[in-house]
């Protein structure tokens, strides 16, 4: 294993979003190299046969299945104590789950479904699990953003929280972009606040990749095909930068950065994704907004 600990010392890695697509695949890289998993899912058939494809990847894998909707903020900050109840420490978490809708969707507290599930699901597992990852020397977040991002429209904080709008698929990307935008201040906001406690907070664009590629579409199952023969989108590359960011040591200690799948590069946010006080601005809205869930 990769992760800087010594050889007696199994790492322990949360993922999110484990049972299709970047997050499948990510997880079963982690398990050949000898972490021990926990996965997060809403169906529990489908993570049952996600923790079977991991044992035929990796016999013996140690994993434990942890159940929530991500679009109900009650149920993520119950699986997160779930979690922290089950671990005495957590190496690394990898927050991967996300929606692109093509419809508005309001989630059952009253929030925009892509808003919920992108960004506030792990806004508030990480809160949860933060003194578990404390407990761990040099412990590791990784957050799966986009450079969907760059495509956000207009940003009005904290409204857009909250907004509730209706939109049509044309209109869908700049919202999943406005979701990844807050993915991304939300991750140097953290960095900021971690600093000087030897838990880092990092997180990536996965590039491109056809795996769940618009699956509320019709013809998105013809169209990840059609990809997949001209070898365009290849998921795994996205899947190795989550796995580099969440284990290289050459990323021990790093934190506070926005990286590319094209060679590993460090990229500038589009403004204000990185403006600190928009950061800061962001952290209390949510914070007020969440408090009460």
């Amino acid at each position: 294993m990769s992760i800087s600990r010594s050889p007696s010392e199994v790492p322990t890695i949360v993922i999110t979003g484990a049972t299709s697509g970047l997050g499948r695949l990510a997880a079963i890289e982690l398990a050949k190299q000898g972490a021990r998993l926990g996965i997060t899912a809403r169906s529990p058939e489908r993570a049952a046969a996600t923790a079977a494809d991991i044992e035929t990847a990796a016999p013996g894998t140690e994993i434990e299945i942890f159940i929530a909707d991500f679009a109900r903020t009650a149920d993520v900050r119950r699986v997160g104590r779930e979690i922290a109840a089950h671990y005495a420490r957590i190496d690394v978490l990898i927050n991967n789950a996300g929606l692109h809708a093509f419809e508005q969707r309001i989630t059952p507290d009253g929030y925009p479904e892509m808003v919920a599930v992108n960004y506030f699901a792990p806004w508030i597992l990480t809160q949860e699990l933060l003194a578990t990852l404390k407990a761990s020397t040099g412990a590791r977040i990784v957050n799966v953003a986009s450079e969907a991002s760059r495509r956000y429209g207009t940003l009005t904080l904290p409204s857009d929280l909250t907004d509730t709008a209706p939109f049509t698929a044309r209109g869908s990307s700049r919202l999943y972009g406005k979701s990844k935008l807050l993915d991304i201040m939300f991750t140097l906001e953290l960095a900021r606040r971690l600093d000087g406690t030897g838990l880092t907070a990092n997180c990536l664009d996965p590039g491109f990749n056809v795996t769940g590629l618009g699956r509320e579409l019709g013809f998105a199952a013809r169209l990840e095909k059609i990809l997949s023969v001209l070898r365009i989108g290849d998921p795994a590359r996205g899947a190795g930068l989550i796995v580099k960011l969440a284990t290289d040591p050459a990323f021990a200690g790093q934190s506070g950065g926005y990286y590319t799948v094209k060679n590993t590069r460090r990229l500038t946010p589009v403004h204000p994704g990185g403006d600190s006080a928009m950061q800061a601005r962001l952290w209390a809205g949510t914070e007020e907004l969440l408090s009460g869930s």
